[in-house]
């Protein structure tokens, strides 16, 4: 080879090793944007229309065979380079070992500069913006490199079955917590309330009716055993859109009534109970610790918007609404917190008076807290199954991480408590 070179003028033979770096900088800067870029993105632009992001993500699918292309390409000019830099370098200054060395200091230098570090940083720089372009000069050469790929690849599957690596369709997939540290670190491409509204949906899978329902002390329901009189002034002030409805017995629950409904009848002045039974549709039972993804599955199926939830002995132990499950989702349709503050974020002094019937679920989102979620769902369950009694002094405990003054009880439990913010909390905030 270096007779051959010997015959070129030295600008030619210069011209030769610049082209050859430049070369071997396009398969580094080719190699590091392909297996840098993100498959998703690049899907994304070849169905908006780029060919060479569709080409880019055909490549990638042949993963081994890409790799031994640039490989290939890649070893195989960095390794004429050394031969040419080392002949020009005799040619002008003679054979010696110092004119050796130095040749080779020379062309490592070069081509860690120029074929490697420089150019990689650019592929990792725009990865898709590259793969998406440098797909067109790769394709010829992976028809070229056939037959010499299918020995290599022979070999390399042979030796990965020997050694036990042999990679599979499982290994390549990606759990539900890789999926979730994925939302979690996508905050340069997904606003918080989008990225906030995919872990809610990771949460789900996680979550029973209990945690969404409104309890039974809280459920409004219509007694059609009262006066008439009494029975359209509750319709009339109601805010809910349906109600359950009882006769006499308020642990039965004998149906759902549309308010709606119910309400395009009082312009008669003879209503009576009857019509109001006639409008009543049959409640809707689920056992407590139904996941809420069934739920909900439930609701889209039956064409239905509320559930009374039942324990055992079928006790109404409370009510989850379609309403229900999607604010679990995506947040609160209002900004009132029946069991919570007007403002539910921490006070200047890094505190919070939370009322003993907020939901720890609730208290966990909006305050950044640890609290657990295995046990009671409420504060003040939380706290007496900690104190194992009601308290009747003002007490401060310790859970989760967070401290907590009881500041007003009765006998019945605790009505408010004073949180105090973590500090680690404090820290990040």
């Amino acid at each position: 080879m270096d007779n051959f070179f010997d015959d070129w003028p030295l600008y030619s033979q210069v011209a030769l090793i610049l082209f050859l770096l430049a070369l071997s900088g396009f398969f580094s800067m080719a190699e590091t944007s392909m297996l840098s870029s993100n498959r998703h993105r690049l899907r994304a632009m070849a169905n908006s229309g780029n060919s060479g992001a569709a080409l880019a993500e055909r490549l990638l699918k042949r993963i081994d065979s890409l790799l031994s292309v640039l490989l290939i390409s890649n070893n195989l000019i960095n390794t004429i380079l050394p031969i040419l830099v080392t002949g020009i370098a005799l040619h002008l200054f003679g054979d010696s070992g110092l004119v050796l060395s130095i040749a080779t200091l020379v062309v490592a230098l070069l081509i860690i500069i120029f074929s490697e570090i420089t150019p990689k940083v650019i592929g990792a720089a725009f990865p898709e913006k590259i793969a998406a372009n440098v797909g067109w000069l790769i394709l010829p050469l992976t028809f070229l490199f056939k037959p010499l790929l299918w020995l290599i690849n022979q070999f390399v599957s042979g030796l990965m079955r020997v050694s036990g690596l042999q990679s599979s369709a499982d290994s390549r997939s990606m759990s539900k917590e890789e999926l979730r540290s994925l939302v979690l670190e996508s905050n340069r491409f997904v606003s918080n309330h989008h990225r906030n509204i995919l872990l809610n949906l990771f949460n789900l899978e996680n979550i029973t009716v209990d945690d969404v329902m409104t309890p039974r002390a809280k459920i409004e329901v219509l007694d059609l055993s009262r006066p008439i009189e009494e029975v359209i002034q509750q319709l009339e002030t109601c805010y809910h859109n349906k109600l359950p409805v009882c006769d006499g017995d308020s642990e039965r629950i004998v149906g759902i009534l549309s308010v709606k409904k119910a309400l395009s009848l009082l312009g008669d002045s003879d209503l009576t109970h009857e019509d109001f039974k006639l409008l009543i549709n049959e409640p809707y039972f689920i056992p407590a610790g139904t996941p809420v993804l069934q739920q909900m599955q439930f609701f889209q199926d039956n064409q239905q918007r509320l559930s009374l939830v039942v324990n055992e002995y079928g006790e109404v132990l409370g009510l989850v609404t379609f309403e229900d499950i999607v604010e679990e989702l995506i947040g609160e349709f209002t900004t009132s917190f029946s069991n919570l503050s007007t403002d539910p974020h921490w006070l200047p002094d890094g505190t919070y008076l939370a009322s003993g019937g907020a939901t720890l679920r609730d208290l966990n989102r909006l305050l950044n807290l640890n609290l657990p979620l295995d046990g009671p769902r409420t504060l003040n369950g939380l706290i007496l199954e900690k104190l194992e009694a009601i308290p009747d002094h003002d007490v401060s405990i310790k859970i989760g991480g967070v401290v907590m003054e009881i500041v007003q009880f009765d006998e019945q439990g605790v009505k408010t408590v004073k949180l105090y913010r973590p500090l680690i909390n404090q820290t990040l905030a």
